[in-house]
């Protein structure tokens, strides 16, 4: 490929820009970093204890801790592990939700040099046994509810840990307390955290496996750093600021956006096990939440309670989303029952450590300007879009979509093929087509393989999925590809719809909802078969829609090609 063009100008962000460099990382990539950093996640928790040592820090349930107290926590629990044997560059899996306890675990691995490996508490036993198999993990901390779902026999799992007594297990209680008395032991001694190097793993994330095996994404401190500056600086997030988790901490979005985004500004982060509504809305009135990140239709649902309007919400500041557009009537909703709420859009994957787009303060304030746009670059992000054969491709014009960064992960944990096949150059493949406008702002249209080939006419599946997502009946809609012997693939949506007794006049069918997308979309793009349900879409560990499943499903169900 060419060397990509010049990068766009820097939007203003809220906050003033710290300086930034040329580095040389991962032995070749030159990348643009903040100068001033911190170099390992334990220092991140070191910097928020001397920057906010008292006041909440992590709120889970009725337990209230400071950086202080998160800290103490932690050093006694790094010591617990070291006297089970678990030593540095070894990998530790953690199946758990999101509680105090998960927090304390990354940071205890990352004080001894150990590498973390979350895994969603919506993953199955083959899933889980791939990726603690696929790590060499030689412990696995795991919520009581699911040691079931374990690997009976592993090669390298020589520890298990469960949140309660369990035959067989040893409990975290045990291990806290060991390590709690060897602290006390200690007093007096100094014992420094592992000296590694930032390009070193912290984390290992396994990609949610829509189209095959999950692979390992090797988040380093140099990628987790950068990111959680990325959404500080972007963001304008201080110690003032409270936020609810309310997505898995063991996916991207919640582990750095949130978690380590809160210890990076030193605010306070109140844990929300899972999203129940009323739940959440309790919590944002009770603690004051100025700010949060969350997927569309959990906006949507808060704008569906009847009471919605009733919450004290007026600190919330920054509604930050991704993974889908934002239906424009759930944005004029928003706007109308929050208008001190700022809107922001962002993009990105495990692969880039969470953010590669935000859309700027200004910009998001006339989202309307920018249409479905997932914002412009981060300041240390390169984005370059590029043609079949890797080059780049003129401003407004559809190709794949590459970012570079120093907060791009440097490869595949144990597959070197998939290294070499998704990088470029430092550039990874995001396999997502797209366009850059003008400005900067990048438009994201479809996945490479969501792409529906009609006749020739290609249709991009996310562009009908928001026009039906934009029906006032409709919840959530996935467009996939019909196998056609005449056209090659004909349109087909899944479609949920809302609950009857919330539909007025309950008179939504599939004849209705094509109307509604003709008067919208070319003809070629409207969906001719529908599948309609008021159940949820299935999705895989991480939240993401199952295509693939989706696909199977209609094409067992169709015996013979549509008529013309």
């Amino acid at each position: 490929m060419s060397s990509p063009r010049e990068t766009p100008t820097l939007p203003d962000w809220i906050f003033t820009l710290p300086e930034m460099r040329q580095e040389t990382h991962f032995d070749d990539r030159e990348l643009r970093c903040f100068s001033q950093r911190e170099h390992s996640l334990y220092a991140l928790l070191e910097n928020a204890v001397k920057k906010k040592p008292e006041g909440d820090a992590l709120i889970d349930g009725p337990l209230r801790l400071s950086w202080r107290e998160v800290k103490i926590r932690t050093d006694a629990l790094a010591h617990g592990l070291t006297l089970q044997g678990i030593s540095p560059g070894e990998r530790v899996g953690l199946l758990l939700g999101n509680r105090l306890e998960f927090v304390l675990l990354v940071f205890a691995l990352a004080r001894l040099g150990v590498i973390c490996v979350p895994i969603g508490t919506r993953s199955q036993a083959p899933e889980i046994a791939y990726a603690l198999a696929d790590a060499g993990a030689c412990a696995v901390f795991s919520d009581e509810d699911l040691v079931t779902r374990l690997p009976a026999e592993n090669q390298t799992l020589r520890l298990r840990v469960s949140m309660g007594q369990q035959p067989g297990f040893v409990t975290y209680a045990e291990i806290a307390a060991a390590g709690n008395a060897q602290t006390i032991k200690n007093t007096g001694q100094n014992t420094l955290p592992h000296a590694g190097d930032e390009e070193d793993t912290a984390i290992l994330l396994y990609t949610s496996g829509t189209t095959g095996k999950p692979k390992g994404a090797m988040l380093t401190h140099l990628n987790l750093i950068h990111s959680v500056m990325h959404f500080e600086f972007c963001m304008g997030l201080g110690p003032s600021d409270v936020s609810i988790i309310a997505v898995p901490m063991s996916h991207v979005t919640g582990l750095v956006a949130q978690m380590l985004a809160m210890v990076r500004c030193a605010g306070a982060l109140v844990i929300m096990p899972a999203f129940r509504v009323e739940h959440f809305l309790q919590l944002a009135e009770r603690e004051r939440m100025t700010y949060t990140i969350m997927v569309p239709a959990m906006y949507q649902l808060c704008l569906l309670r009847a009471d919605f309007s009733a919450w004290d919400l007026s600190n919330w500041r920054i509604g930050a989303y991704g993974g889908a557009p934002m239906p424009p009537a759930s944005i004029a909703a928003l706007a109308k029952q929050l208008p001190g709420l700022l809107l922001m859009n962002a993009y990105g994957a495990t692969e880039t450590s969470s953010p590669a787009t935000i859309m700027p303060p200004s910009d998001s304030v006339n989202s309307e300007k920018w249409g479905d746009s997932v914002g412009r670059s981060v300041p240390c992000a390169d984005i370059i879009i590029v043609d079949l054969d890797g080059y780049p491709v003129p401003s407004g014009v559809s190709g794949e979509i590459w970012i570079r960064g120093p907060m791009v992960v440097k490869g595949y944990w144990n597959n070197p093929i998939a290294s070499t096949q998704e990088f470029s150059h430092g550039y990874w493949h995001s396999g997502d087509i797209g366009k850059l406008g003008e400005s900067g702002h990048l438009y994201v249209q479809d996945r490479i393989k969501d792409v529906i080939n009609r006749g020739g006419y290609k249709v991009f599946s996310s562009e009908v999925e928001a026009i039906l997502a934009a029906h006032p009946q409709v919840v959530e809609a996935a467009v996939v590809g019909l196998a056609c012997q005449v056209l090659g693939e004909r349109v087909h949506a899944f479609v949920v719809l809302k609950e009857a007794e919330n539909r007025p006049g309950n008179d939504t069918d599939a004849e209705a909802l094509k109307l509604f997308c003709a008067a919208q979309l070319s003809d070629y793009k409207v969906p001719e078969s529908f599948t309609l349900s008021t159940q949820p879409l299935a999705r895989n560990a991480n939240g993401k829609l199952m295509k693939k499943q989706l696909r199977e499903s209609i094409r067992k169900s169709v015996d013979q090609p549509l008529s013309e």
